[in-house]
């Protein structure tokens, strides 16, 4: 039996959060932002010899149309001229952080020695559900199961309900993420963990029949919005429910992005005289009742901590995802979690939510929070849809 060893993150980079429709990523590939992702990750590491890696594993919500086909391996055979094996890996929003936790569990049995891990997501380009949602049908025989098709506006509703969370908390909060993003922004804080993404725009004169190609370099997230105010999303009307309280205003943005990590055995750091970010310490994910999805982290929090051997004042800085303001301050409230310690840069209803990537880049965001604060332990925590959460843990070493 092989002796249980560390997973190191060497690398970890992501692209700039477009928003979906008419962002900046609209017409650009969710592959091509994944391979974007990795040759960033890669510049991180340049002592790495491309054929030292193994496998990768990708994170995608929807994997069809212009994300199918197994992103994972078509990127690789983009990105790399040596053959790097592939897996595109489904949890919906917790996609990113599970395949991150595979790559880690894969290094720590001793089945291998370098990984990349990831995630990508294009909501311009296929939509929420994908392009032919079809649910089995016995799903709506039985009423515990109905939950499962439920909207997740609806079961933000439920729990903003059951949780007793305002309407007046939950447009406070979604204003302070966009303060928090801003801030973080007009500081430079993103700055480490992105990499820049070149969009290329095609268009035709009609006059004279040429296409028109245009360029330009893409930095910065595109989500956080500095005129945001509680005047202005108490203006907003509910969306989900007539009587509600769930708004577009204090919900996750649909986005568009990609986030890479590169992980590493402690044979392969030393081989490769390679400088670890991070250590990847451990990782749960339970199931709970799928029409109130948003509290996933209630049950996964408790477990990775446990896992860990830490206490959640450990846990210097949280990364929870932002579906939606009702089931953060459910979670927040509940688990009685430092607030100053949980999104401190914003969240997704700041930043926006690529689904399938978010776990990536926001994994991306804490390692190198981390090492900028000088902070120990980071989380990335989110509910997943149909009725799950997911929580890993990083130590900056």
């Amino acid at each position: 039996m092989k002796q249980v060893q560390d997973a190191y993150i060497v690398a970890a980079t992501r692209t700039p959060i477009g928003r979906s429709g008419r962002g900046y990523f609209r017409n650009t590939r969710p592959d091509d932002l994944l391979l974007a992702a990795v040759r960033g990750a890669m510049a991180q590491v340049p002592t790495l010899d491309p054929k030292a890696i193994e496998d990768s594993i990708i994170g995608c919500s929807f994997p069809e149309g212009e994300q199918g086909m197994n992103m994972a391996r078509v990127v690789m055979g983009l990105a790399f001229d040596n053959p790097v094996g592939g897996v595109t890996v489904n949890r919906f929003c917790a996609s990113g952080i599970t395949a991150i936790q595979m790559a880690a569990d894969r290094i720590r049995v001793g089945e291998a020695d370098v990984l990349i891990a990831g995630g990508a997501e294009s909501m311009s380009l296929v939509p929420m559900g994908g392009n032919k949602p079809s649910f089995n049908p016995e799903i709506f025989a039985r009423d515990e199961n109905v939950g499962i098709a439920y909207g997740m506006g609806l079961t933000a509703e439920k729990v903003a309900q059951q949780w007793k969370v305002s309407r007046e908390a939950q447009d406070a909060f979604a204003l302070e993420s966009h303060q928090r993003a801003i801030k973080a922004q007009q500081a430079g804080e993103f700055t480490d963990e992105i990499t820049p993404v070149e969009v290329i725009e095609r268009s035709p004169n009609l006059a004279t029949g040429e296409v028109i190609t245009t360029k330009r370099t893409v930095s910065l997230d595109e989500g956080p919005r500095p005129d945001t105010s509680l005047e202005g999303l108490a203006k907003l009307k509910p969306v989900f429910a007539a009587r509600g309280s769930v708004t577009a205003g204090n919900s996750s943005q649909t986005s568009d992005g990609a986030g890479a990590l590169i992980l590493a055995s402690e044979k392969a750091v030393k081989q490769f005289g390679l400088t670890p970010l991070a250590r990847f310490v451990s990782y749960a994910a339970r199931g709970v009742p799928p029409e109130i999805m948003g509290i996933g982290p209630i049950e996964a929090i408790p477990a990775a901590l446990r896992y860990a051997g830490l206490q959640s004042q450990d846990i210097g800085w949280y990364e929870l995802n932002e579906a939606f303001a009702a089931q953060s301050l459910a979670v927040i409230n509940t688990l009685g979690l430092d607030a100053t310690r949980v999104n401190p840069m914003g969240g997704a209803i700041a930043l926006g939510h690529p689904l399938g990537a978010t776990g990536a880049i926001r994994a991306a965001t804490t390692i190198h929070a981390l090492r900028r604060h000088k902070l120990k332990y980071g989380m990335v925590t989110m509910c997943v849809g149909t009725g799950q959460g997911a929580a890993g843990i990083f130590e900056c070493l």
